[in-house]
């Protein structure tokens, strides 16, 4: 009795550990999660598969998109910078409910803005529902990006949109159910990631142009992982909210207390562009401005 217990006990392990490295393999291989966009010559790996570059030169660009959409979940990828001189240059990490810049798209985005050697690099995050957006935010970082790689992160339910860069939430965006209903929420999104040109407008506002002669510039990538809900037609388990993830239970509604402390640094210290101060383009502060974060 005793060794048929043992033996069910091996059994069940190893079953675990089968089962956790089936896991592991779909969230890290390119071809089981994405499709890419690009020359064959402009998209590599490393010899195990596991890093991605993507590049870009004066005849293209690259991206890739996830094969599957998603309502609502933990998003995040590993990511290095183009290095030097990347003035121009836009390293695109983004969620967005099509292919292509449609007039009703609902969209989230990480931009990595390249700048000339030694200045450093600016994120812009932004927000669309139905085509429109004009909802950027502009940090700078606390630390090099193109050095080494470094997380950045999506947490989205129907109640808060989070950026996160190694964990430190760097911008909350609030549903607080709007009479401008500016809350994407309702379609589901694909994962993108792209590098591209950019320079009339990413690099002081155009006015610095992409030095070619760099070329060819490169983004790395690793560590893909979603803990999400998959959207499957034509009625998947995410058309409704439920509290059975973690990333839809309470305590994702809102910042933690050690969250709120590292969030309350990062407007202090990283922040160098809010659409909700530009009274310039907005004479009438948007509605979701005036919600507090913190709540």
């Amino acid at each position: 009795m005793a060794s048929s217990i043992a033996y069910f006990l091996v059994l069940c392990a190893i079953i675990v550990v089968l089962f956790s490295s089936t896991q592991a393999e779909v969230q890290g291989s390119f071809d089981d999660n994405f499709s890419k966009s690009c020359p064959e010559t402009h998209f590599k790996t490393s010899e195990d598969g596991q890093i991605w570059y993507l590049s870009l030169d004066k005849k293209a660009g690259c991206g890739f998109m996830t094969k599957q959409k998603y309502r609502f979940g933990w998003f995040s990828m590993k990511l290095k910078l183009v290095g030097g001189d990347s003035a121009g240059v836009v390293t695109a990490y983004y969620m967005c409910t099509e292919d292509g810049a449609g007039p009703t798209r609902d969209e989230l985005d990480f931009e990595f803005l390249g700048n000339r050697t030694g200045e450093p690099y600016l994120i812009q995050t932004n927000v669309y529902k139905n085509g429109t957006g004009n909802r950027e935010m502009r940090h700078v970082l606390w630390f090099d990006p193109t050095e080494d790689f470094h997380t950045y992160s999506v947490l989205w339910n129907t109640h808060q949109i989070v950026f996160f860069v190694d964990k430190v939430p760097i911008r909350v965006y609030k549903n607080a159910n709007y009479t401008n209903n500016f809350f994407p929420n309702e379609k589901p999104m694909y994962l993108f990631s792209s590098i591209w040109n950019a320079d009339d407008w990413a690099t002081r506002g155009g006015l610095e142009k992409t030095n070619w002669k760099n070329q060819p510039f490169v983004s790395s990538y690793k560590d893909f992982s979603v803990d999400g809900c998959q959207w499957e037609d034509p009625y998947p388990s995410c058309v409704s909210t439920t509290t059975q993830n973690w990333w839809d239970q309470y305590d994702s509604w809102h910042l933690s207390s050690d969250q709120k402390l590292d969030y309350a640094w990062v407007q202090r210290n990283l922040v160098i562009y809010d659409y909700c101060q530009d009274t310039e383009r907005f004479p009438k502060k948007p509605e979701e401005c005036w919600l507090n974060p913190w709540e």
